[in-house]
């Protein structure tokens, strides 16, 4: 985990380095304090000296200065480091999350992508300030401070050493009890985002349904679960401070019985225990034990972020399993596609093939329907075609080469497809068309939209294409997304166009009009249409019936009706439904 995060440090190496020089050198010199003021009690305040008292108390506030600008820098450097740390996190993860595969992309929520590209790098962010910050800044304290107290009294600073394994203790159960905790309360946040995700997105749907109280209650129900495990975690983390307070104490009154001893039978001279001598001790103690402190506080800190630093490197370290072929093809003879006897499951521990032994081709320019129940794989079968997926078993061909030898920017430049799920991004209509092409003119974004027939929607909107659609395209009609998406498609001028059930939202007399415009201005692309209506697909050059992940028939319109099988059902049921709305 650790060597996946370090990789994105980068431009921040700089003061990550010099931040813990800093902090040594503030250590340093506030470890000097303690014995400076005990020279200046000694020689100066005893002694009724005032030269010693000026000489020692320049050099107290010299030091100070010097002290507080380690500080201060230090600071300042730990801040840039951290900060350009989490925009390089944030950076690699985003940019790994666009090479992800359609299979990584089912092993991620969205909602848990959002909390780890913000919440889980936050607290990454903060961890590593800390870590190059107090990480070095406390042993360096503890062992600056026990040398120097070793140096005033060895008998005293025994002391020290029976604190630190009570400490040390204390400090492992917290750490062994707590982590389970924040572990689970973070993967808590993945479905508290979910939650607020998909009642934004569903709003309308829960005011028609009147169930506002409902999503209400789901809420509370998830952010008293984070509250509830955040209170156990922190219970268990408050012991830590009242074990310090207790150890501080212990120290301190030690100290001041032996050391008021050794001051009485000393005389308060050499070669015995000083006043000042006395008070530097008091000082030290306080520097050890709280130099324990904060590594006791690294040390929780670390365990409520290692939690989201896994989360964090699991994304980073989730590879693309689907690459360029060794051959690198970059050109596509023509839309020829050819699925040789293909086998595919969605996982390795999946009982059944989502495909199971499909051989089928599809000549060059041919308009292929594809129509099957739900769940019979129609969109599996057509996202092998640009490698969405890999087959686990046969091959896939297009243009008479196997999709696994195609450079896969140039492989899916030629194959356009339009999803189940429509997608308008926040611009307006030109830059939305022009996803397919970004150097494309405006006549061009317009032709393919009468291609698409949404020329004459476009057209009535007073901005006409400069109309800005918001994000997801809440501000057009379903039929009309998917319009503007089947025009975004087209302006790929590909060999391959797939519309996976892109034309469920427009009406029929639409729907027929789209597919005379592709007959007559793209006869030469291989199209192939998924569809539940039967009209939709009934004048192809060529129908796939699908059901359970098998070809169960094949043929034109003419051919199925004729045999009486799955297509004939679906045609008569559809045909009957109709005619009894009509």
């Amino acid at each position: 985990m650790v060597k996946t995060l370090i990789k994105s440090v980068r431009d921040a190496k700089i003061y990550a380095i010099l931040t813990p020089i800093f902090m040594l050198g503030e250590a340093f010199t506030e470890v000097m304090l303690p014995s400076i003021m005990q020279n200046l009690i000694d020689e100066g305040i005893n002694k009724g000296d005032m030269q010693s008292v000026v000489k020692y108390g320049a050099i107290l506030l010299i030091s100070t200065l010097v002290a507080m600008f380690f500080g201060i820098t230090a600071g300042v450097t730990a801040s840039r480091a951290s900060s350009r740390f989490a925009k390089n996190l944030r950076t690699d993860m985003y940019s790994n999350i666009q090479n992800f595969t359609f299979s990584s992309i089912d092993r991620f929520s969205p909602a848990s992508l959002v909390t780890r590209l913000t919440t889980d790098v936050t607290r990454v962010q903060m961890a590593f300030q800390m870590i190059i910050r107090i990480t070095f800044r406390a042993p360096a304290m503890l062992v600056f401070a026990f040398i120097f107290s070793f140096r005033t009294s060895p008998k005293l600073s025994i002391t020290f050493i029976y604190a630190i394994p009570f400490l040390a203790v204390v400090l492992i159960l917290i750490i062994k009890k707590a982590f389970p905790i924040f572990d689970k309360t973070f993967k808590t946040y993945d479905d508290l985002n979910e939650c607020v995700e998909e009642n934004v997105r569903g709003i309308r749907v829960v005011k028609s349904f009147v169930q506002e109280e409902h999503e209400i209650s789901k809420f509370q129900k998830i952010s008293d679960k984070i509250f509830t495990l955040f209170m156990k975690a922190e219970r268990t983390v408050a012991f830590n401070a009242p074990a310090m307070q207790l150890s501080v104490y212990a120290c301190i009154l030690v100290i001041s019985w032996v050391g008021a001893h050794a001051i009485v039978e000393s005389g308060n001279a050499e070669p015995g225990l000083t006043f000042g001598g006395l008070t530097a001790l008091f000082t030290y103690t306080t520097q050890i034990l709280m130099s324990l402190m904060m590594l006791s506080m690294i040390f929780v800190m670390l365990t409520m972020s290692k939690a989201s630093a896994d989360r964090v490197a699991e994304v980073l370290r989730e590879g693309c399993d689907i690459t360029d072929g060794e051959r690198n093809l970059t050109e596509l003879k023509d839309g020829t596609i050819e699925f040789k006897n293909v086998c595919f499951k969605y996982s390795d521990t999946a009982e059944n093939n989502a495909l199971d032994h499909i051989s089928v081709r599809i000549n060059s320019g041919e308009t292929v329907g594809i129509i099957g129940g739900t769940g019979s794989s129609k969109s599996t079968f057509v996202q092998m075609i640009p490698r969405l997926y890999d087959v686990t078993e046969g091959e896939v061909t297009v243009g008479g080469e196997n999709v696994r030898d195609y450079n896969l920017e140039a492989l899916r430049n030629n194959v356009a497809m339009v999803l189940q799920k429509n997608t308008l991004f926040s611009g307006t209509i030109y830059e939305n068309i022009r996803w397919g092409d970004e150097n494309a003119t405006d006549e061009d974004v317009q032709r393919v939209c009468r291609l698409a027939c949404a020329d004459e929607f476009i057209q009535k909107f007073p901005d006409k294409y400069e109309t800005y659609i918001e994000q997801g395209g809440s501000n057009v009609s379903g039929g009309q997304k998917q319009r503007l998406c089947i025009a975004r498609a087209l302006l790929k001028h590909p060999k391959i166009l797939i519309l996976d059930d892109s034309t469920s939202a427009v009406d029929t007399h639409t729907d027929a009009m789209i597919r005379k415009s592709f007959r007559e201005e793209i006869p030469d692309t291989t199209k192939i249409i998924i569809a539940q209506r039967v009209s939709s697909v009934s004048d192809a050059d060529k129908i796939i019936v699908l059901d359970n992940g098998r070809i169960a028939e094949m043929g034109t319109h003419d051919e199925l009706y004729e045999r009486g099988g799955i297509y004939r059902e679906i045609y008569d049921q559809q045909t009957r439904g109709a005619d009894e709305d009509e």
